[in-house]
């Protein structure tokens, strides 16, 4: 498996460093200026394109082996532990029960009266409709 990972890995990186070449090689759409500001008229971006040549091929067949051996790297990479499975985690004491002490029974502090007299009147019925 780690055969594969290596090869998987060196068609990547020249699939990579051809795509950057091919990429550089190729003229853009717009040549100057002005068609990036719109004043180059709207058949410079989106008009038709000619037909596609050797460079624009190339581009399309090396992006679509970077993509697969994006793919192909995730699946065949060596399985390893990480820097952060070699740490060990540090020991939790958890306080024991006795040492916690008895457990008291936690009381609402008693309310203090309040300054207006308290109405001695029952509160009157409402209709129920």
């Amino acid at each position: 498996m780690t055969f594969l990972y290596y090869v998987v890995l060196t068609l990547h990186v020249m699939a990579c460093l051809f795509l950057i070449g091919v990429v550089l090689l190729q003229q853009g759409k717009g040549q100057d200026l002005a068609s990036a500001f719109g004043g180059g008229g709207t058949q410079t971006a989106f008009g038709p394109r000619g037909s596609a040549n050797v460079l624009s091929r190339a581009t399309t067949i090396l992006a679509g082996i970077f993509m697969i051996t994006s793919l192909a790297l995730s699946l065949v990479r060596p399985r390893q532990g990480t820097i952060l499975d070699s740490v060990a985690a540090p020991a939790v004491a958890s306080p024991s029960p006795a040492a916690a002490g008895p457990a008291v029974p936690v009381t609402a502090p008693p309310l203090a009266p309040s300054s207006a007299p308290a109405s001695t009147a029952p509160p009157s019925p409402t209709p129920q409709q």
